[in-house]
């Protein structure tokens, strides 16, 4: 199996180390505050999960999710990251996250900033548009017939394919967008963004699976 580290260990991050544990994959966690602060977290979670500062979780995984708020982009280490594949969860949300000023003044749109950090990674977007309570809802075995497919974008086609292998055992579908810059079409703002909410409770409601035709219809509205 895999071994998956996980720079940031909140709340998309800790729900997709779950469902990577009960999928049997090895996972390494960190945070801003160090392992101390994730040993009972890692200890819940059993023998697979271990926790680490960020740049041993960059060094250890075969694959690396980032999913901290998209103002700290800076403490994601670059070295440890160079030819690895990194899963971008972030959103850009200045409202509640506070404002990133490469972005405001128009340097680098909110999808492509990761990859501009981490020049030398193979980053794929992916898990952006999934409340993270809604994660352990939708999850389902492959062949089910309301599996959720969950759009990804990158410029690397191995990249794509071992992130959309990881996300097939976490019991999702992928659906490949494209390259990196047309994640803009499942950014904050577009109908792909709230395709698992329901209309009626959103948040506060049960999750609504999303197929791969669901998917696209709604993806189709932001090209």
């Amino acid at each position: 199996m895999t071994t998956i580290g996980f720079i940031g260990s909140g709340r998309i991050g800790g729900a997709l180390a779950h469902l990577a544990v009960v999928a049997g994959h090895d996972i390494v966690l960190s945070n801003s505050r160090g392992p101390e602060s994730l040993r009972e977290t890692a200890t819940q979670l059993g023998t697979r999960a271990r926790a680490a500062t960020t740049t041993e979780a960059a060094a250890a995984g075969d694959l690396v999710v980032v999913a901290i708020p998209i103002r700290a982009y800076r403490q994601v280490p670059v070295e440890p990251l160079r030819g690895r594949v990194v899963i971008d969860t972030l959103n850009y949300d200045p409202a509640r996250q506070g404002a990133v000023p490469e972005i405001e003044a128009g340097d680098t749109p909110p999808h492509l900033l990761l990859q501009a950090h981490l020049r030398d990674a193979y980053v794929v977007k992916a898990f952006s548009t999934v409340f993270f309570k809604h994660l352990p809802q939708l999850a389902r075995p492959a062949g089910a017939p309301d599996r959720s497919a969950v759009p990804i974008a990158g410029d690397h086609a191995a990249a794509k394919a071992a992130v959309a292998a990881l996300i097939d055992s976490l019991g999702f579908d992928a659906y490949d967008v494209g390259p990196l810059v047309e994640s803009r079409r499942f950014a904050p703002g577009t109908p792909a963004q709230l395709a698992y909410l329901d209309p009626d409770g959103m948040f506060a409601a049960p999750a609504r699976p999303a197929s791969a035709a669901d998917l696209a219809a709604l993806l189709d509205k932001a090209s």
